[in-house]
């Protein structure tokens, strides 16, 4: 049995095994930033939150040698390909529930740590199955599968997740709105008048079809009342909540006291983000009430995103709309308020839309879909997986590994440009780091907010597999040409490639094209121009860890790679709330001079990279 699994073709599991080191990373650090974007988590704690999940990869090496001392590798491929599987359903089956972001968070963060786990092992077991050739000549293969898992999760999972979402929705709710020149009537909230539309049949929303909304200026103290009204109206019932009740706690106040707000306070007034003076005059505004026709089934929720859609946008909503209908609520009105611009002076008219699903029905059915995927997983790689002779544990010798390994700690940090390459590698993609924690939440938040609007469907289609498909040539395209003339020659253009085509989601945020063939060119630019990029990125790593220690300093360098992208993800999604969409894409570009600054101090051998010609 030995035998004839030390004969197995690696055909049979480097496919699979790195796909199944993929799927985790994306799920983590992609797949949930779009899921709680859906479930109405800010963009502030998404990009918080999900930024510390790098945590793991950022600190692996520090137990690398456990997986080296204790068991063998591929005891632990297998064991943490279970507790991934474990992890996932956790997620699943906690989504619906309350608290579900504390909860769901818990279950990324063991998801993290059993990827990382799982990345030091089969990397590790890859290096002791193959031999030096055939680890050269799989190394395209495991590259691709990994990026198949990328696709899959950033582009086919969210594909199912919108199909979900679209089947369990109900009949989408259309609302248009003209601005007339006629005589401005005096504006008040009385939800009491609005009748209670209760049908039998078919559950559906029920909306005035068409809104006349009076071409004038009101003040800026009495349309900022009205819009106060309307929204505790709403949080009073239970449509949506208040950003508050994400609310800090006692142990931060001081943080937000003498740093954040004043921090804040700056930057809205060097941005003018303030508020209108109450002196102020600002354009003519208007209620719309939206209401389900009859109750929904038991423990049911109803999800209804609303906002704009087509037309003029001088007519646009005060707010991100996503309403919640419960048993406990559906007998109430909900509102939303349109806005004119105040230069408007001539009739027009806009269309707006509100698309419902079940949201948490859709990424649990998700969920339940990837832990069963890995279930298979781990029971296909429990047979599939040689057992190499070398693959054993080394607890006899754990005091002299563990010696060697602190001795790895000294040797890199004694390599001649440390400092320079730690700089090099925490900066080449600090633009890139904050641009990914917000590429999606951009693309599916209302026009109103400064976003595109985009439904689940199109984000998977748009981001997912068309970016994932141009990320994928990049990577192959950087390999290609980096073997040809090396890393030194190529260093400075795939700089330019990674850092230049940011500038595609600073023109989406100017532009806001309802078109998504120009949504869809966009993203193809800067995800192929990340690939072809994000290769001296890796190739330099490689460079920075050749010696006796290359395989935990390589471990080094990804933890460098990761924190470069933890830190500023964390206050990425702050920051774009403080200063608008279009502003923050100009913040990332500002981001990308520092790594220019860096690259003409670092020495490269000319050679290498280059491929030998045998």
């Amino acid at each position: 049995m030995s035998t004839k699994s030390k004969q197995r073709s690696p055909w049979f599991w480097v496919p699979s095994l790195y796909f199944a080191q993929g799927i985790p990373y994306v799920i983590v650090m992609t797949l949930s930033v779009i899921m709680y974007k859906r479930l109405g988590i800010s963009n502030t704690d998404i990009a918080l939150y999900t930024s510390w999940l790098y945590l793991p990869w950022v600190i692996k090496p520090l137990w690398s040698p456990i997986v080296d001392i204790l068991k063998t590798k591929r005891f632990w491929i297998i064991i943490m390909q279970l507790v991934i599987g474990v992890g996932l359903a956790g997620v699943a089956f906690t989504i619906p529930v309350d608290r579900f972001f504390q909860i769901t968070l818990a279950f990324f963060w063991l998801i993290a740590f059993s990827s990382a786990t799982h990345d030091i092992a089969a990397d590790g077991y890859y290096m002791l199955e193959l031999s030096s050739g055939d680890q050269a000549f799989f190394v395209g293969i495991r590259s691709t599968f990994y990026r198949f898992a990328m696709l899959t999760g950033q582009g086919l999972l969210v594909i199912l997740a919108g199909s979900i979402e679209t089947f369990t929705g109900l009949q989408p709710l259309e609302v248009n709105v003209s601005a007339q020149q006629s005589a401005a009537k005096e504006i008040a909230f009385n939800p009491e008048d609005f009748q209670i539309t209760k049908e039998q049949g078919e559950t559906r929303f029920v909306a005035p079809e068409e809104l006349n909304v009076s071409i004038a200026k009101v003040k800026a103290a009495t349309a900022d009342s009205i819009v106060q009204l309307v929204n505790q109206w709403n949080i009073d019932h239970s449509f949506y909540t208040a950003e508050e009740t994400l609310a800090k706690t006692e142990r931060v106040s001081a943080w937000k006291k003498h740093v954040s707000m004043p921090m804040e306070n700056l930057l809205k007034r060097v941005f003018n983000r303030q508020t209108p003076q109450l002196g102020a005059e600002v354009g003519n505004i208007a209620i719309i009430p939206i209401q389900l026709a009859n109750v929904p089934e038991a423990d049911e929720t109803l999800v209804l995103n609303f906002g704009f859609d087509k037309g003029d946008k001088s007519i646009k909503l005060t707010r991100e709309y996503r309403f919640e209908f419960s048993p406990k609520n559906w007998d109430k009105p909900a509102f939303a308020v349109v806005q004119l611009d105040s230069k408007l002076n001539k009739p027009t008219q806009a269309s707006f839309i509100g698309r419902s699903g079940n949201i948490t029905f859709a990424w649990s059915m998700v969920f339940v879909v990837i832990a069963g995927l890995f279930a298979l997983f781990f029971l296909y790689h429990r047979f599939i997986l040689p057992r190499p002779e070398s693959d054993v544990a080394n607890k006899e010798q754990g005091s002299g590994v563990l010696k060697e390994f602190l001795q790895t700690f000294a040797s890199f940090f004694q390599k001649k440009q440390i400092g320079v390459a730690i700089l090099f590698m925490l900066l080449y993609r600090l633009a890139e780091s904050q641009l990914v924690k917000l590429a999606s939440p951009f693309l599916l938040d209302a026009r109103e907010i400064g976003g595109l609007g985009l439904t689940t469907g199109d984000l998977g289609l748009v981001y997912g597999t068309a970016g994932m498909i141009a990320l994928t040539v990049g990577g192959i395209l950087g390999g290609v040409v980096a073997s040809r003339n090396g890393l030194k020659y190529w260093i400075w253009w795939m700089a330019v490639a990674i850092n230049l085509p940011n500038l595609s989601y600073l023109f989406l945020s100017l532009f806001t094209p309802e078109s998504l063939w120009y949504v869809a060119a966009a993203v193809v630019v800067e995800q192929f121009g990340y690939g072809f990029g994000f290769t001296a990125y890796m190739l330099y790593m490689i460079y920075i860890s050749q010696g006796k220690y290359k395989t935990a300093h390589y471990a080094l360098t990804t933890g460098f790679m990761a924190l470069g992208m933890m830190i500023p993800g964390m206050v990425s999604g702050w920051l774009q709330e403080i200063i608008g969409y279009q502003n923050f894409f100009i913040w990332v570009m500002i981001c990308t001079i520092p790594i220019f600054l860096v690259i003409p101090f670092l020495k490269i051998d000319p050679e290498f990279g280059i491929r030998k010609k045998e």
